[in-house]
C-alpha cells in the first residue's frame, strides 16, 4: 500500500495516480437504522370546523326558512278563506315569527321580505286550490262566474257586453285558471314580502346609543 502524498512507488519508482471514486447521491448517507418513522397524522384544525359549521348552518337556515314559510302560509291560507288579503298579511308576519322562534334571532329585513313573500305565495296557493276543488268537484263554476260578473258591475263595467262575458268564461277554462294562478301570485308575494319585512324591522333589537 502506498501512502497518500508520495508521487512514486518506493519499490518500482512508478508514478502514482490518485483516483477519486464518485459516490452515488443515494449512498452518501446510509440510514443509521431500518426503523421507518410513522406517517404524521393531520388533526382537523379550527378552520376546518369553522368551514363545516358554515356549510351545515347554511343548509339548516334554508330548512328553517322553508318550514317557517310553509307553516305561516298554511295558517294564512286558513284565514284567507274568510279574508284573503288578511291571510296573506298574517302569513308574511308569522313566517318571520316562526323563523325567530326556531333560530333564536330575528332575520334581517331582506330575509324577512323573502320569508313573507314565500309564505304569501303558499297562502294564495292553498286558497286557490280550495277554489279549484269547488269549481271542478262541487261544480260551483257558475257561482264563481256570477261573483266575477258582480265585481265587474261594481266597478262600472257593462257586463251585458258579449266580449266581457266571453273573457270571463275564458278565465274559468283550464288554461285561464293556470294563467290566473301564475299572474295571481304576484300580488300575494308583494303583500307578504312587505308584511314580512315590516315585521322583521319591528322585531329587530334596538341598538343603544
Amino acid at each position: 500500500m502506498v501512502e497518500d502524498g508520495r508521487p512514486f512507488c518506493p519499490q518500482c519508482r512508478a508514478p502514482q495516480i490518485h483516483v477519486q471514486i464518485a459516490v452515488a447521491a443515494g449512498e452518501r448517507a446510509a440510514p443509521e437504522s431500518d426503523v421507518v418513522d410513522p406517517p404524521q397524522l393531520r388533526l382537523p384544525g379550527a378552520a376546518d370546523f369553522e368551514h363545516s359549521r358554515e356549510g351545515h348552518s347554511g343548509r339548516a337556515d334554508q330548512g328553517v326558512a322553508m318550514r317557517s314559510a310553509l307553516k305561516a302560509g298554511a295558517l294564512g291560507g286558513v284565514v284567507g278563506v274568510i279574508a284573503s288579503p288578511l291571510g296573506v298579511v298574517l302569513a308574511g308576519t308569522f313566517a318571520v315569527f316562526f323563523f325567530r322562534r326556531e333560530k333564536g334571532f330575528v332575520p334581517p329585513v331582506r330575509i324577512g321580505w323573502r320569508l313573507g313573500a314565500a309564505a304569501g305565495v303558499v297562502s294564495f296557493a292553498i286558497d286557490y286550490g280550495l277554489m279549484l276543488v269547488q269549481i271542478f268537484v262541487q261544480h260551483a263554476q257558475q257561482d264563481y262566474i256570477q261573483k266575477v260578473l258582480k265585481m265587474w258591475r261594481d266597478i262600472g263595467a257593462n257586463t251585458s257586453d258579449p266580449a266581457i262575458q266571453a273573457s270571463i268564461h275564458i278565465l274559468f277554462t283550464p288554461l285561464g285558471l293556470a294563467l290566473t294562478f301564475v299572474f295571481g301570485m304576484i300580488f300575494p308575494a308583494l303583500l307578504g314580502g312587505v308584511s314580512g319585512a315590516i315585521c322583521a324591522k319591528i322585531m329587530a333589537p334596538r341598538t343603544r346609543r
